[in-house]
């Protein structure tokens, strides 16, 4: 694929005038897909994908273009042929933009992240026993991933990682469900079993006597998964400087009020984790590691070129989106058999869904609880709550409400197949707040 990549960048950059500057990104996989409903096998297939995107700057305006490697190369070039023809009438037509930005001169790199993965002759047989004797629905997403960046200038990338991730629900016999989701880049067989476990235990308690509450403020543990879901929320109108000098950020607060979240709370964009590539899409390539909140105070937000150009600031070359690409959330001191004791009464929330910012500038967040939320009395798991509507800022549950910071990890992965497997995911820990809104 690499070879293939390279080939096909020099022909393209051979086509080119010397007034132009081309970047060529490559996105492609070597996949396996099962899906699962009722602990059965109902679709399972290999999928071997690649597609070009192409980036043109010239006249001052950048024009882009893709298509998608066939595996005919005559075929592909007149793709790409009329591809560079297209971008090059459309430039010289549309408006300059005053704050297009070159490659800058960050040098070349070469990634390949060796795994012992689980094989797709042995995807079968390592999760069939397992899933027996419950209703299982899901999805296993499987294989290696590559990314590849070069442009007219001479600068080439190349990543490439291998990953699963078994997204999954299991059903009770009420249609209640519990989510989980297995994923990294080794299979051990052993940790599998023992998450599957977890959720299998989830699931009796789904079954027991639901628990009604009011509308109110309660003590509150999320799991790793649910605190994964607010920091997605950051990715959008959040930690962009973009979105900061624009008005529209909740960060906002942090940087012009100078509001501090919890001392305990800290994130960085971490690639030392090897789950996405440093390099852009521009080819810019960040540091190993950006510090992004730091015991609760606002260090960086992510500022891609074109955004310091707009408004003279320095780039850390975050992706023109300005999106968390590797987040890492620090752990704390809870440990998981204290939880419950630490809860006493309150919610136990395994998953939030359908966010949304309801009122963006303040940094308040609404959605539902839903998959396996509990309420626990005197330290013990009494029943399931209804699903439920909450509106809270991560100002009180990341800020001044935040009592612990459980001690392990989960790395919650970036399960969206549409187009093509995305890559990385979250980092995180699970945390105590004293208090969070839930309000219908």
């Amino acid at each position: 694929m690499e070879n293939q990549f390279k080939t096909i960048s020099k022909t393209l950059f051979s086509l080119i005038n010397k007034d132009e500057v081309l970047t060529v990104s490559l996105t492609g996989e070597k996949s396996q897909f099962i899906r699962l409903n009722n602990a059965k096998i109902r679709q399972t297939g290999l999928v071997n994908d690649t597609d070009i995107n192409l980036k043109m700057i010239s006249n001052g305006t950048t024009c882009t273009g893709s298509f998608t490697l066939s595996g005919n190369d005559s075929f592909d070039l007149g793709r790409a042929k009329s591809e560079i023809e297209r971008m090059r009438t459309e430039s010289s037509q549309i408006l300059k933009d005053p704050y297009v930005t070159m490659p800058s001169e960050s040098g070349s790199s070469h990634e390949i992240k060796r795994s012992n993965g689980l094989s797709f002759e042995n995807a079968v047989d390592a999760i069939m026993p397992s899933i027996q004797g419950v209703d299982f629905v899901g999805i296993l997403s499987n294989g290696r991933m590559f990314r590849g960046n070069a442009n007219s200038l001479g600068q080439e990338h190349w990543f490439e990682t291998e990953s699963f991730s078994l997204d999954y629900s299991l059903v009770a016999k009420n249609h209640q469900m519990v989510k989980g989701t297995f994923a990294g880049t080794d299979w051990n067989q052993n940790n599998f079993e023992q998450y599957l476990d977890q959720s299998k235990k989830k699931l009796k308690m789904m079954e027991l006597n639901p628990v009604k509450i009011d509308t109110g403020n309660y003590k509150t543990w999320f799991e790793p998964a649910a605190v994964s879901d607010f920091i997605n929320m950051f990715s959008w109108n959040g930690i962009s400087e973009a979105s900061i000098q624009q008005g529209c950020s909740g960060f906002g607060r942090m940087r012009n009020e100078n509001i501090k979240l919890s001392a305990k709370f800290s994130i960085s964009e971490d690639f030392s984790l090897g789950l996405v590539p440093k390099f852009n899409s521009n080819g810019e390539v960040s540091v190993e590691r950006v510090p992004i909140i730091s015991s609760g105070e606002l260090k960086n937000t992510l500022v891609s070129s074109r955004t310091a150009s707009e408004y003279g600031q320095v780039s850390n070359y975050a992706e023109p989106s300005e999106h968390l690409r590797s987040p890492s959330m620090a752990p704390g001191e809870l440990n998981q058999n204290d939880i419950l004791n630490e809860i006493d009464r309150g919610l136990y929330l395994s998953n939030i869904h359908y966010l949304n910012w309801s009122d963006n500038p303040k940094g308040r967040i609404t959605g539902l609880t839903r998959y396996a939320c509990f309420w626990v009395e005197s330290g013990e798991i009494v029943g399931p709550i209804d699903t439920m509507r909450f509106d809270d800022s991560f100002y009180n549950y990341f800020g001044d409400s935040l009592l612990q910071v459980g001690k392990e990890t989960e790395f919650i992965p970036s399960t969206s197949t549409y187009g093509n497997r995305e890559m990385g995911g979250t980092t995180c820990p699970g945390i105590l707040a004293d208090s969070f809104a839930l309000t219908l």
